[in-house]
């Protein structure tokens, strides 16, 4: 197809509004990643870096969480945006997820979003392959000339080799871990292995069951947590904590995000270790 052609038909595609007025919000799909479990063809496929900040979408009139809970931003933050669906992360830097969830979920926005960008991933409504929705974001975060509003660099990389010789690099650098998106995909609804997720360990939640005391060092403090997860699973977090966590401990009924690697013979996860309580989204929005 022509390149002239062809962008003129992905703009016009851009230009569709995300929901017309007066009309009932529209519900789009929503993507989601599968682990990287086996070597793949690894050139085709984008690599960006896995952000560790609040998945987030914006409608074309407002920003939501991945569940469509409302995000209160202030009005400056959004200005100019276009009225186009565009998913995203919210995110300020590397290892500052609970600054991130603070200020991100609060229904009284401040100052503090000035530190917070939209990590731009993907454009839910643009009917065409991933390399074509790449070049889409680019040129709406270039159109849209907003501080606040960014694409994930997407590269290419050519062999596993080399993806793993990246990961070790963006995890020793803080990272969450990388996204192996297929450039020729489209974008689907729920879980695609064209959409892949490649970490060092796995996360998954839990919630506290039973504050267990500390021994030695930690004697008067919280030593472990004994966690369920949603499987019913059970089992003890004792590693993880600051001290400032082991003093004020998270309450029993609360969720909360753990690492590990793989599973012990009984199904336990192996070497877990705590990572942050789960954020409690905004109320549910009446729309």
């Amino acid at each position: 197809m022509n390149y002239l052609i062809q962008w003129t038909i992905i703009g016009l595609m851009l230009l569709v509004p995300a929901h017309g007025a007066g009309q009932h919000e529209v519900t789009y799909p929503l993507q989601l990643a599968q682990p990287l479990t086996e070597p793949v063809k690894v050139s085709e496929y984008f690599v960006s870096e896995k952000l560790d900040g609040i998945r987030a979408r914006w409608t074309g009139e407002k920003l939501v969480t991945r569940n469509g809970n409302k995000i209160h931003t202030p009005d400056w933050f959004i200005a100019g945006w276009p009225d186009t669906v565009m998913d995203g992360e919210l995110w300020i830097a590397r290892g500052q997820f609970e600054e991130t969830a603070s200020v991100v979920l609060s229904e009284t926005p401040d100052n503090r979003w000035r530190e917070v960008r939209l990590m731009l991933f993907d454009l839910p409504t643009l009917r065409a392959p991933f390399y074509q929705r790449v070049e889409a974001m680019n040129r709406l975060v270039t159109e849209t000339r907003s501080p606040y509003l960014s694409v994930i660099p997407q590269y290419t990389l050519t062999s596993n080799e080399a993806l793993d010789a990246e990961l070790e690099a963006v995890t020793a650098a803080g990272g969450e871990g990388l996204m192996l998106h297929h450039k020729q995909a489209m974008y689907e609804n729920g879980r695609t292995p064209s959409l892949l997720k490649a970490k060092r360990y796995d996360d998954d939640e839990a919630r506290v069951i039973r504050l267990l005391p500390g021994k030695g060092k930690f004697t008067d403090l919280m030593g472990a947590l004994l966690v369920e997860t949603r499987q019913g699973v059970r089992f003890k977090i004792g590693t993880g904590f600051s001290l400032e966590q082991r003093q004020s401990p998270p309450p029993v009924g609360t969720w909360i995000t753990f690492k590990y690697y793989g599973f012990t013979a009984r199904g336990i996860p192996r070497f877990a270790s705590f990572m942050r309580i789960k954020p409690t989204p905004p109320a549910q929005e009446n729309r």
